[in-house]
This record gives C-alpha cells, sequence and structure tokens, in this order.
C-alpha cells in the first residue's frame, strides 16, 4: 500500500494531463454516493466528511476530510483530509494519498475543464479574484488549456494579490494586482472566483457580453460571490446536481423565488459527453459553478496512483473504456 504525500501529488497531477483525466472521467462516469457529514464537536463546530465513489473493476475511494475551525486560533490549518484508494474489483488497498493537494487540484482543473466549453475560446484576460490556497492555482489550469496572456489579480488583502501576481510575472505572464474590481471585470473574458465570501463581491452589471464567469468558492449556503444579476444574464451550468443544496449562490436565488432548477443549463458530465450545447453565441454570458464532487477526486486519485504505483491490471482492474 502506497504512501503518496503532498509533493508527490502535485508531480503526478500536472493540469495538461489532469485536465483530460477529468474530461475522461466525467464521461465514464462513477457511483458517487452523497457524502456523509458529522459533527465531532458541536462547541467547535469541528465536522468529519466521507466522500465515497466507485468504478466497477476500477478503483474505489473514499476521502476523508476532518474540519477543525477552532485550530486557526493556534495557527494550525483547519482542514486536513486524505484519500483511501482500493480496487473496486478486490477490495484490496492500493494508497494513501494526500487529500489536500488533491483537492485543491482537481478543483481548478474542474473549472478550467468547464471553461473549454463554455468560455470563447479566444480568450486572453483573465481575472482570479482571491489569492488564497486554491485561487493561488487558478490561472496555472487555466493556461493549461487557453491562451492566457494577462491576469489581474484581486484580493481582499492587498498583499496577497501582489504577490501572486508577483509570481505569474515570473512565469512570464503580464500580471498586476488590482483595486477597481469592477474595472477588472468588465476587462476580463474570465473571471474565476475562489473566495470564502459570504456577501457577493461579482456583480452582474459589470460583465461584458462573453463573458465567463466562474463560481468556486461557495460551498454552504451562507457563503455568496456573485449576486442575483449574474444568476439572470447569464447561461448556468454546473458541476454536479448537489451545487443547487449547497451553494448560497444558487440556494439564495431559488430560495427568493428568482431561480429553479429547471433554469440549470446543464451539468459538466453533460458537457463532456456533448449531450448539450455549451457556450452558443459570441455574446453570451456564461456561468459554471462547482462544488466538487466525488467522481474528480476518484479520477485524480486513480491518475496519481497509475503515476506512482503498478498497472491496474495487476490488481484485475480494467482500463477505462
Amino acid at each position: 500500500m502506497l504512501n503518496i504525500d503532498a509533493q508527490q501529488t502535485i508531480k503526478a497531477l500536472p493540469f495538461h494531463d489532469l485536465v483530460p483525466a477529468l474530461r475522461q472521467g466525467f464521461v465514464h462516469g462513477a457511483n458517487t454516493p452523497a457524502r456523509h457529514h458529522h459533527t465531532v464537536d458541536a462547541d467547535t463546530d469541528a465536522t468529519l466528511l466521507l466522500m465515497p465513489a466507485w468504478s466497477h473493476g476500477e478503483f474505489l475511494g473514499v476521502k476523508l476530510v476532518n474540519v477543525f475551525p477552532a485550530n486557526a486560533l493556534e495557527g494550525r490549518a483547519a482542514l486536513s483530509s486524505a484519500f483511501v484508494l482500493a480496487s473496486a474489483a478486490t477490495g484490496e488497498h492500493l494508497a494513501i494519498i494526500d487529500g489536500n493537494e488533491l483537492t485543491r487540484r482537481r478543483t481548478v482543473a474542474t473549472s478550467a475543464l468547464a471553461a473549454t466549453y463554455l468560455a470563447r475560446p479566444e480568450s486572453t484576460t483573465h481575472l482570479v479574484v482571491g489569492a488564497g490556497h486554491v485561487g493561488s492555482l487558478v490561472a496555472e489550469a487555466y493556461r493549461s488549456v487557453f491562451d492566457i496572456r494577462t491576469v489581474l489579480v484581486h484580493n481582499r488583502s492587498a498583499g496577497h494579490a501582489h504577490r501572486l501576481a508577483d509570481t505569474l510575472k515570473q512565469q512570464g505572464l503580464d500580471a498586476r494586482a488590482v483595486t477597481d474590481l469592477a474595472s477588472a471585470a468588465a476587462e476580463a473574458d474570465i473571471i474565476s472566483c475562489a473566495t470564502l465570501a459570504t456577501e457577493p463581491i461579482i456583480q452582474g452589471d459589470w460583465l461584458r457580453p462573453g463573458t465567463h464567469l466562474d463560481l468556486i468558492g461557495s460551498f454552504r449556503p451562507t457563503m455568496r460571490e456573485a449576486d442575483d444579476q449574474c444568476i439572470r444574464r447569464g447561461a448556468l451550468f454546473i458541476d454536479t446536481p448537489q451545487a443547487l443544496r449547497e451553494s448560497g449562490d444558487l440556494t439564495q436565488p431559488i430560495d427568493a423565488g428568482l431561480l429553479t432548477p429547471d433554469d440549470i443549463a446543464g451539468t459538466l458530465p453533460d458537457l463532456c459527453a456533448g449531450t448539450i450545447p455549451g457556450r452558443r453565441t459570441q455574446e453570451e454570458i456564461t456561468v459554471f459553478k462547482s462544488v466538487g464532487s466525488a467522481l474528480a477526486d476518484l479520477t485524480a486519485a486513480s491518475a496519481v496512483y497509475r503515476s506512482h504505483g503498478p498497472s491496474p491490471r495487476a490488481h484485475t482492474c480494467q482500463e477505462p473504456s
């Protein structure tokens, strides 16, 4: 049984390989029961999340996520996760994989994958809102599928925005930190938000025709990154139906009677399978809301294992068709 750490996980998941792997994974499909949510300590809001998934004859896995918000008071990370991978044919455990980096990379790669269907192919200017653990990887993921030349970075803490912009400059990009979010949004072809905002930070009136808006951050009903006008103006796509229950970007407009599940244009598996169209016109505004899926975790974990372990056939697992 392999123990694959964070650096090994990063090395095994370059975006030019991960994005196509996710595309194949969403087409191939997997069994993904609803995630389990257990309260460990009600006083500190400590929780345990279990996210299982399996593909018959191939791989089976569970991501274990411990969320302990009180850790921040002691300077410790609030979240710790691991992915346990096994053979779906024999049940044999194959690997324990660092869950933090696996989640981080599959999250931004999922958004980049969706954008290949929803953003204009000639998009070159990318606005990244949020320069934290996830947001700092967004530009790299998008560069693997678009000819991005300019990256605008906005963060609540200006220092973080400048540091990310400097890092991107060293990678040869025209990158700069911005404070005027409205002007930056009007300039961008693609806007990606990866924040913990509880109030909308992107306004629909800022979006010019043809913009693609990528909402990564909101994963609870109390969290929100886009206002109602964004939802009204854009053709709305989601990663999985779970987004309709978990993200305030969707639950709040639904509760207000401004949005219904029937208004959703489609899911990422639909887009990957070609059963629905993506962007229809150059002027269309598109919106993609993701909350993460166990299928993406399983796909990424399978890719990590294949890069480190023996051939899956040694465990009587079959390659995806």
